[in-house]
């Protein structure tokens, strides 16, 4: 295996890995619920700051 197929490999994975926390931390906030601190660090945010929103 290339180390082109395995840096695309890369890219794919960390791509569906912040879909999917985007879509966690959605369903969360619209459920009145609070997101994983995993999820928020995914989408680049900083779970104390986004305690202190709202």
């Amino acid at each position: 295996m290339s180390v082109q197929n395995n840096t695309r490999r890369s890219r794919f994975s960390r791509a569906l890995a912040v879909f999917g926390a985007a879509i966690s931390v959605s369903a969360a906030v619209e459920g009145g619920r609070r997101p994983k601190n995993t999820d928020l660090r995914a989408l680049g945010i900083d779970p104390q700051s986004f305690d202190r929103l709202g």
